[in-house]
Formats: structure tokens, sequence, C-alpha cells
């Protein structure tokens, strides 16, 4: 059923799920078949460039591995298997208020701008347990919007940064690497240990820890030990805690 804010909710019976060892459920065949049935209705509507896919958050694995169905991979170089996109390490943190995201612009590492829309599946508790996602590839429509829209506002210039999709979770570490390095303002060799400790919670709270080996590679990038890279995250949360 659609619930009052226009998101997604699938009323759990307990013969319908399975425990997990994490505590949570497993996606039941039916949802499976209704979401997977959906996307290849709507990527079938859209053509070739129009890639839909179906993320499982409820498996262990969910980090790693969350696709478990899409259509058209192609359009970002992802296939069954693979994951996870920053919307889905979001949910793996816990993001309990993300609302559906309509309409909204990514781009691919090979350059491709996409437009995306991402819907939350949830049961009847609240929680997400599936994302259904469409990732429209608009390139060569946003070169003629673009062309169209210089002749007729020779003078306005719109500069969007739009979110990257990656293939792949080690892009996706490396994407978020980058991304804490910009919200700091300076490179790593200029940083201060405040500024780091900044960058790292940051990173934590988008989830690139979830990410297999990420501490190595985090700990690399700032140039500090894995012991430091986590005493920066415990002392966030014994701040939190003292509050």
């Amino acid at each position: 059923m659609i619930d009052s804010v226009g998101q997604i909710v699938y009323n759990k019976r307990e013969s319908d799920f399975k425990e997990e060892k994490r505590g949570d459920f497993l996606l039941n065949d039916q949802l499976k078949t209704t979401l997977f049935s959906l996307a290849h209705t709507i990527a079938a509507h859209y053509g070739k460039s129009c890639e839909v896919a179906v993320h499982d958050l409820t498996d262990d694995n969910a980090a790693e591995h969350s696709i478990i169905y899409i259509e058209n991979g192609e359009v970002t170089g992802r296939a069954v298997g693979d994951g996870a996109s920053a919307v889905v390490l979001e949910q793996l943190r816990g993001d309990t208020g993300a609302q559906d995201r309509i309409g909204y612009f990514t781009k691919t590492s090979d350059g491709k701008i996409l437009k995306s829309s991402t819907t939350y599946i949830r049961d009847d508790s609240g929680r997400v347990i599936a994302i259904f996602s469409i990732n429209h590839d608009i390139t060569a429509l946003s070169v003629a919007s673009s062309a169209l829209s210089e002749l007729v506002n020779p003078n306005e210039n719109a500069d969007n940064d739009p979110q990257k999709i990656t293939p792949h979770v080690g892009e996706l570490l490396d994407e978020l690497l980058w991304q804490s390095t910009q919200l700091i303002g300076k490179p790593v060799a200029l940083m201060n240990k405040d500024d780091k400790i900044r960058a790292i919670r940051w990173l934590n709270s988008k989830g690139a820890l979830l990410i297999t080996k990420s501490g190595d590679k985090i700990a690399k990038h700032f140039g500090i030990s894995k012991f430091t890279l986590y005493s920066y995250i415990d002392l966030k949360q014994e701040e939190n805690n003292n509050d």
C-alpha cells in the first residue's frame, strides 16, 4: 500500500519472512516478484537508456552485494550481486528518516548524466527493507537541452554537481574519500587533527566503514593508523553518550 507521504509500505505477515542472524527479515517471493515485474515494465517502457534496480537491505552482505535484480545495467555498469550505492549505505547505517527522492541528477564514472529516482520499501514498522531505483541516461538529452538553452539564454550558466554512481564499492569508497576532502576544503597533507576527525566522522555517517577493508584504505588516505582511525570514531560516540 501507499502511506501518507507516498512511500511504499509492505505489511508483513509472520509467515512471509524468516529471521536472519542479524535480526532482520528476508524479502519474501511475493514482494520480490512484484518489484521485479515493476522494474521490467519500467525498463521496457523507457528502453535501453533506463536502468531499474532492486536492492535488498535485509541480507547480511548488503553493503557488498545489495543488487538482487537489475534491468539495463549497462547504464551504470552494474549487475546482480553488485552494490552498494550511497543511498544503500545510508540505510544500512540506520537512517530511518529518509524520504523518497524523485527526479534528481546523478552521474556515472564515465560521465553519463542520469535522472534518478529512489523509492524506499518499508515493512509495517517503518524499517527500510529494500530500495527501488531508476537511473535514466539523459546525456544526449542534456546536450540537446544545453544547446537550446544557449540559444535562448546565451548568458545563463547553470553549474550543478550531481551525485556520482559507481559500479563497484571500491570506486564508491574513493568517491566518498574525495567528498570528505572537499568537505574540509584542503588536501590531507594540510589537515590538522580536528580536520581529520571531522572528515572521518563524515565518512562514518555515510556508511563508508561498512565496506570491506575500508578501514585500511581510509587510515592510509589520512596518514594515520587503524587504531587512531577507530579512536576518532569512538571519541564521537563517547561525546554523544555524554550528551
